[in-house]
This record gives structure tokens, sequence and C-alpha cells, in this order.
């Protein structure tokens, strides 16, 4: 979610979600749960991000014309000023799929998943307040990438739409902070057979418990 607690004040919903990750924390320790934290810092990640999105850039726009041929891909201002909206609009489904995805697994439903906005950093985030097993949290965390980049890409990339196949490449970089923490996850050894993935409440990432 962002930079490390102290590094900035807590808004009242983050403070609530802290106490309740931290009542949690110790329930699950005292049922013998090891304690792991996975998380990454936003700015280090964007730049990770740019340095890795540029190439993918390039490769896909190879590819691109390799299958398509020479297209025209200006797309005048109408089309750009559509193309931006459509991104806005796009970022806050990407959150809803977060939550819809996630919820299914929530015991309570939708009333586990809380939506916030870091102003300093002008993002958006959905988190998860209940532990889940690994991959119901894989599943929720990736679903915006599928959804919202891979299917457009694959779409526009085949039907020759270079506005479908250029909103596909947008979300699918704008998903690359979940990449990031999903390949950090799936990395992660558990020292038992029993693994509960918690969003971590005030950064970006999540803890691990297991035993």
């Amino acid at each position: 979610m962002a930079k490390k607690e102290q590094e900035r004040k807590l808004t009242p919903a983050e403070e609530k979600r802290k106490i309740r990750f931290d009542e949690i924390s110790a329930e699950l320790e005292e049922q013998g749960y090891r304690k792991t934290q996975l998380t990454i810092g936003l700015v280090s990640a964007n730049l990770i991000l740019v340095l890795i999105g540029i190439p993918f850039l390039i490769l896909s726009m190879f590819l691109f014309f390799h299958i398509n041929g020479t297209v025209d891909l200006s797309f005048g201002a109408v089309k750009t000023l559509s193309l931006i909206a459509v991104m806005i609009v796009l970022t806050v489904i990407h959150e809803l799929i977060h939550g819809a995805a996630w919820s299914l697994f929530c015991e309570n439903g939708w009333k586990d998943i809380d939506f916030g906005f870091i102003v300093q950093y002008l993002t958006p985030y959905c988190t998860c307040a209940t532990p889940l097993p690994r991959w119901s949290y894989v599943i929720g965390a990736l679903a915006p990438l599928v959804i919202l980049g891979v299917v457009p890409y694959i779409i526009g990339l085949f039907s020759c739409s270079a506005y479908v196949f250029f909103l596909g490449i947008i979300m699918i970089l704008a998903a690359g902070g979940d990449i990031m923490l999903t390949l950090k996850l799936l990395k992660f050894k558990a020292e038992g057979s029993e693994a509960l993935v918690y969003d971590h409440p005030t950064e970006a990432g999540s803890v691990v418990f297991d035993r």
C-alpha cells in the first residue's frame, strides 16, 4: 500500500486496520504460526517497473507489427483523451476486481474488503482484512491483470486494434506491483503445511503466517 507507517501519517481507516491486524497476528502467533513480512516500497517498485516496462513495450510493439503488418498508430486528440479517461475508469475497476475476487474466499464477503487512496502517491488500493490461503490470495491479486490486461492485450493483438492493444499493455503495466508481490509470495518457502496470507495494513504487500 505505501511507505512504512512511521514515514507517513496513517489515515483513520489504516489505524483501524492496523489494530485488527495486530490482534489477528497475535492470535495466529499464539496458535504456533510464524510471521514473515513480504512487502515492497512503492518508489523502488515503480523504478523496477519502468526498467522492465520499456523492454516489454518494445517487444509488444514488435509482436504487434509482426502479426498485423504496418498499422496507423496515430490516435488523434479525441482517441487520446478517451484512452486517458478509460485508463482512469479501469484503474478503479482494477481495485474492484481485487475486492470481488478476494471476497469470494472471505468468511464475511465484502465486509472484509476495504478500499482507499494514498494521496501522496496518487495510488488507489484494495485490501483484504482477513487471512486467506495462499492460492486464494494469488487469485485475487492477479485477477485484474488477467481480466483488464492480458485479455485486452490478446484481443487487440489478433484483431489489429491498436487502441485495445495499448489498453492491455497499460493495464498489464498497472498490475506490475501485483505481479512483483505475487512472485515474492510464490517464492516464499513455508516451513509447514499450513500458510495464510494477510494483506499488510499499511504497506504494499502481505504478511505470511505458516506452521
